[in-house]
């Protein structure tokens, strides 16, 4: 279990729950960028996951200027969750993953890099962490909307890993194309392809979508990417 650290920003203060590795050592910061659903029991549980793993992570409350500490759930409250992300501002908070970047890399249990791991909205995001902050290594899984921000590609230079559900009813063939087709070239971005997978086939709360097998690979993979990154 973690705990609330609050962090500063321009315009006000915002919490995100943090969870920390066992052992004295400095150990690599992670950001887990959230879904919809704000900072639920989900983002928490994968937070653990990866502190247990020897990182140092922060899941920061991006939904803070529009209801503080959110936590809904995906089965029965999915239409109050779009409804919240049409009015995110997006700018805002790419800003607050930045925030959260320095705050990472300033924390004395840190190794001073920071990579990111972001899903569904937080997949677009951390896509988005690997244009325009400095993070050393980002993660999207099933990201939603990529491909109306391809033109930022340029900007890339650090490793970014993509997860791509083949089925993703919010991240249609074309679209999936458009990802493939502009960011393959790219030296550091690496992309799998999960064919026959539906929008959160990662999340173990998710029984309709969820594949262990096709989860535990990409998840596996991305350990292992975000290991060899930030060690």
């Amino acid at each position: 279990m973690g705990d609330t650290l609050r962090i500063s920003a321009p315009d006000g203060e915002f919490s995100a729950y943090r969870s920390a590795p066992k052992g004295d050592g400095p150990a690599p910061g992670l950001i887990i960028i959230q879904e919809i659903f704000g900072i639920n029991p989900f983002i928490k549980q994968v937070a653990d996951h990866y502190a247990a793993k020897g990182f140092l992570v922060l899941a920061p409350d991006l939904f803070w200027r529009l209801e503080p500490g959110l936590s809904l759930n995906p089965e029965t409250e999915f239409e109050a969750a779009l409804g919240l992300m049409t009015r995110f501002d997006q700018d805002k908070g790419l800003e607050d993953i930045q925030t959260t970047i320095s705050a990472l890399r300033a924390d004395p249990g840190s190794n001073g890099k920071v990579g990111a791991i972001g899903y569904c909205l937080g997949g677009r995001l951390a896509f988005l962490t690997a244009t325009r902050t400095d993070a050393d290594a980002s993660v999207g899984y099933y990201g939603v909307g990529i491909e109306n921000f391809i033109s930022e590609k340029a900007a890339i230079s650090k490793p970014l890993m993509l997860h791509i559900a083949g089925e993703d009813g919010f991240v249609p063939d074309d679209a999936q194309k458009v990802i493939h087709e502009e960011l393959e070239p790219i030296d550091c971005v690496e992309i799998h392809d999960y064919p026959e997978r539906d929008h959160a086939f990662a999340r173990w709360d998710h029984p309709a979508a969820y594949h262990e097998a096709d989860a535990k690979l990409a998840d596996d993979r991305t350990l292992d990417f975000l290991t060899s990154h930030l060690a």
